[in-house]
C-alpha cells in the first residue's frame, strides 16, 4: 500500500518539461513547429500553477523534498479548502480559455487531459470534503505530526533545528484546526465507527508519553529532535539550547494539543454508533459511488465489483487446491490455512531478533529482483530503497506494510515499512510477494521512476492518487517475478496466491461494507475474510478497519492489476513476435499515474505504432 500525502495536487519547482516518450517517433515528427510551441506554452502554464500549488502546502514542499517554510504547516481550514475550491475551479476554466487541445501536440493533448481529469474530480470531490474520517488508525494528523516530524523532517544545520521547534510550537494551532473540522463532521452526522475511537485515543497517548511529559525515558518526539541534534556538528552550548527550547514547545504546544484531541475523542465516543459502512452517512450511496470511481478510476457499479470479487475468489482457491497437491498435504483447503497459520516453520519469533532476521530477509529478497530487473525493464529507479520497521508509536494500528516515496530533491531515499509488532502477521511465506509489491519492481519503482522523468510536466511526476494505476501496478508486480522464475519455493508461491486472494476478498467486503444493498457488519466482513484467506487474526481485523475508514479504496488493487494484464496480452496478441515486455513496462510507467482509461489509449497507440 502506498500512503500519498493528503493534498493530491503535488507540484515540484522544476522548469516547463518536453514532450512523452509515448509519442510515436513518426507522430513526433508529424507534428507541426506550431504544435510543439503550443504544447511548450501549456507545460509553461501547468508547471506556474504547481509552483503556485505547492507554495501553498508547506508539508508538500518536505514531501518533495524542497527545503523551503520547514517552520510551518499547512492551514487545513475550512475556509482554506473553500478557497482551494475556487481556485481550483478557476485554473480549469483558465487552461480550457486559453488552449486548445487540437493545436497541441499528442503528449500536450495527454498532459491537457489529465489535467482536466484531475481538476474535475478534485471540483466534484469539494461536495464530500466533510464525508471522510480525518482521524482513524490508518492517517490522520494525530499519527502524522509525529511520522513527518520523524521521517520527513531532515535536520542538517542549526536553521533546520530551529524549524522543527517552530513546527512543534505550532501543533497547538494545526490541532485546533482538527478540532473544528471533527466538529463540523459531527454536526452533519459524519463519524467514524465506535471500534475507530479505542485506536486513534491509545495513539494520541503514546505521542505524549515519556519525558518531556512523564517518566525518565524519552517520548517519540523527543528521542527523535535529540538524536537529530546530537548529529550536528555544532557546538554543546547551542546543542542544549536547542533540546531546551523542544522540551518547551512540546510542553507548551504539543501536550495540549493532544489533550484538547483526546478529549474529545474521549466526548464522541460517548455517542459513537457500530454501523460500520458509509451508507449511513446523508447522501451515503452517492459518496460510495463517487468512491469506487476515484479510485479505480472505472464506471464499475458496487454489485459488479462485488461479483467480480467472488469469482476471483474461487479462482485463486482452485490455484491453491493446486499447491496443496504440490506439496501432498492431507486435508481440504481450511485445513491447509490452518496449518499455514499455525505452523511455527512459517513465522519468525516475537523477539529483536526475529525482527532483526525478517528485515533483513526483506533486502536479501529486493536485492535478489534488483540483480534482473534488466530482464524486463528497460528503465529502473535512480532512488535508493530503505526497509525500516514501523515506528513504535503506531505499530499497533498500522497495516502490516507500506511504502512512502523517495524525495525528489533532498535525496531522501525509498521507504519500504515492515510492521513488526505482531510476528504472526508477517509470515514467512507472504515476504517475497510483499517486497516486491512495496519495494522492487512494485511501489519503489513505479513511484522513483515517474518522480525522475525528465519530459513530462511536473504533475504527472508527482501525482499519483490513481489508486488502481499505483496499486493495480503493485499487485501485478507481486505476479511478475512469478513469470521471470522467482517463488522457487512451493510455499512462497501459495504466499502469492494468498497476497492475491487477499485483494479479490476485498472487492468483496469492501463492497459489502460500505453499499446499501448489503450493508454488512464489520462482525461478518471479518467472518468472510477469515473464512476466505490464511490471514491471521490480527491481520484480518486490523485489514476489515482499513476498509471501513478508507471506502472504496481497497477495490482498486485487483480492477488495476488486471487491466495491467489484460493490457499486456491484448497487445501480445496484436503484435505478435514484435512484442517487447521491456517496452510494454517502459510505456505503463514513463507518463506517471493514469486512469485506467487513459492508459488503455496509450498502450492501444503504442501497438499501433509497432504494428
Amino acid at each position: 500500500m502506498y500512503f500519498v500525502n493528503r493534498r493530491a495536487f503535488l507540484a515540484s519547482t522544476s522548469a516547463a518539461m518536453a514532450l512523452s516518450v509515448l509519442s510515436t517517433s513518426a507522430e513526433a515528427a508529424n507534428e507541426s513547429d506550431a504544435a510543439k510551441a503550443e504544447t511548450t506554452k501549456l507545460n509553461t502554464w501547468l508547471e506556474e500553477r504547481f509552483r503556485f500549488w505547492t507554495n501553498r502546502s508547506p508539508t508538500t514542499k518536505a514531501y518533495l523534498g524542497v527545503k523551503e517554510d520547514m517552520d510551518k504547516w499547512d492551514d487545513i481550514s475550512e475556509a482554506r479548502q473553500k478557497e482551494d475550491f475556487e481556485l481550483t475551479q478557476k485554473d480549469l476554466a483558465d487552461m480550457k480559455a486559453a488552449f486548445d487541445p487540437a493545436k497541441l501536440s499528442a503528449d500536450g493533448r495527454l498532459s491537457f487531459r489529465l489535467f482536466e481529469y484531475k481538476t474535475a474530480r478534485d471540483i466534484e470531490g469539494y461536495r464530500w470534503r466533510n464525508h471522510d474520517y480525518p482521524v482513524n488508525q490508518m492517517f490522520g494528523w494525530q499519527s502524522e505530526i509525529p511520522s513527518f516530524l520523524i521521517n520527513i523532517h531532515r535536520v542538517s544545520n542549526l536553521n533546520e533545528a530551529e524549524a522543527y521547534i517552530a513546527r512543534l510550537n505550532g501543533v497547538n494551532g494545526l490541532m485546533a484546526q482538527v478540532i473544528d473540522g471533527l466538529k463540523t463532521r459531527e454536526a452533519l452526522g459524519v463519524m467514524p465507527p465506535k471500534f475507530v475511537f479505542e485506536h486513534v485515543i491509545r495513539d494520541s497517548k503514546n505521542v505524549i508519553t515519556g519525558k518531556p511529559f512523564s517518566g525518565d525515558k524519552d517520548g517519540t518526539l523527543m528521542e527523535d529532535f535529540r538524536s537529530k541534534v546530537t548529529a550536528l556538528k555544532i557546538d554543546e552550548t547551542a546543542k542544549a539550547k536547542l533540546l531546551n527550547n523542544a522540551e518547551k514547545a512540546l510542553k507548551s504546544s504539543v501536550k495540549p494539543a493532544f489533550e484538547k484531541l483526546i478529549a474529545l475523542l474521549e466526548d464522541q465516543n460517548k455517542r459513537a454508533k457500530t454501523d460500520d459502512g458509509v451508507w449511513k452517512l446523508p447522501d451515503g450511496e452517492a459518496y460510495y459511488r463517487f468512491r469506487l470511481r476515484h479510485h479505480t478510476t472505472t464506471d464499475m457499479t458496487a454489485q459488479q465489483i462485488h461479483e467480480f470479487g467472488l469469482a476471483e475468489v474461487e479462482r485463486i482457491h482452485a490455484g491453491m487446491r493446486d499447491i496443496m497437491t504440490k506439496v501432498k498435504f492431507k486435508g481440504d483447503l481450511q485445513a491447509f490455512f490452518k496449518f499455514m497459520k499455525e505452523d511455527p516453520q512459517f513465522y519468525y519469533p516475537q523477539t529483536p531478533e526475529g525482527k532483526a532476521a525478517y528485515v533483513a530477509k526483506a533486502n536479501q529478497i529486493i536485492n535478489d529482483m534488483k540483480a534482473k530487473l534488466n530482464d524486463v525493464f528497460i528503465t529502473k529507479p535512480k532512488a535508493e530503497l530503505f526497509v525500516k520497521e514501523v515506528e513504535p508509536f503506531r505499530e499497533q494500528s498500522a497495516g502490516m506494510a507500506f511504502y512512502q516515496g523517495p524525495g525528489a530533491f533532498d535525496g531522501r531515499p525509498g521507504t519500504y515499512y515492515i510492521n513488526t509488532f505482531d510476528m504472526k502477521a508477517a509470515s514467512k511465506y507472504e515476504m517475497e510477494a510483499l517486497a516486491y509489491h512495496e519495494g522492487i519492481p512494485g511501489h519503489h519503482m513505479q513511484i522513483a521512476i515517474s518522480q525522475e522523468l525528465q519530459d513530462v510536466p511536473s504533475f504527472r511526476k508527482f501525482s499519483n492518487d490513481y489508486t488502481a494505476y499505483v496499486e493495480g501496478w503493485g499487485l501485478y508486480c507481486e505476479r511478475l517475478p512469478k513469470e521471470m522464475g522467482f517463488y522457487k519455493d512451493p510455499y512462497s508461491d501459495f504466499g502469492r496466491l494468498s497476497m492475491e486472494l487477499w485483494r479479490a476478498c476485498r472487492l468483496v467486503v469492501d463492497t459489502g461494507i460500505h453499499a446499501p444493498q448489503y450493508k454488512w457488519t464489520r462482525e461478518q466482513a471479518i467472518k468472510y475474510l477469515f473464512d476466505n484467506t490464511p490471514g491471521s487474526e490480527t491481520d484480518v481485523v486490523n485489514s476489515i478497519e482499513r476498509y471501513i475508514v478508507m471506502p472504496g479504496q481497497a477495490t482498486a488493487y485487483k480492477i488495476g492489476m488486471e487491466k495491467i494484464i489484460d493490457l499486456r496480452e491484448a497487445a501480445k496478441k496484436k503484435l505478435g513476435p514484435k512484442f517487447d515486455l521491456r517496452q510494454y513496462h517502459d510505456v505503463v510507467l514513463r507518463s506517471g499515474a493514469l486512469p485506467l482509461t487513459v492508459l488503455e489509449e496509450q498502450v492501444d497507440a503504442w501497438v499501433k505504432s509497432k504494428a
